[in-house]
């Protein structure tokens, strides 16, 4: 396996955090910042395609608004309510920002804390689903 210890990259030395191996040794690297001044890194690397047995098992999933996942044998997988939980919150940074004077540093804050905010949900939703 390919470890890479850190990155410099044009805005300086990244430390990175690993979500997973790398099966081989990357061709390219893109680095990208998010509204919530996060980096992120994208390898690209080349793999053989894995072909997996044939079965005669399947499912036909629908994704819907009250129910997450409806399986074609009658399951329902319950949609999270992370945002619900977390309205509150969202309210209160949100009218926060409404009060902040545009372009002022203080300003910059609050719209970085709801960005961090939206990128902490999205990430749950994100794990939740994959």
């Amino acid at each position: 396996m390919v470890r890479i210890k850190s990155i410099r990259a044009k805005i300086g030395k990244l430390k990175i955090i690993w979500s997973r191996e790398l099966p081989t040794a990357p061709s390219s690297v893109t680095v990208i910042k998010d509204s919530a001044h996060r980096y992120f890194l994208s390898f690209v690397v080349e793999i053989q395609p894995e072909i997996l047995p044939k079965t005669d098992n399947s499912i036909g999933i629908d994704l819907g608004i009250k129910t997450f996942a409806t399986l074609s044998n009658g399951d329902k997988i319950d949609a999270p309510k992370p945002l619900k939980k977390r309205i509150k919150k969202y309210r209160k940074l949100s009218k926060s920002l409404s009060k902040k004077t545009i372009g002022s540093k203080r300003y910059e804050k609050a719209r970085l804390r709801i960005a961090r905010f939206h990128a902490k949900l999205k990430d749950t939703l994100d794990r939740f689903s994959t």
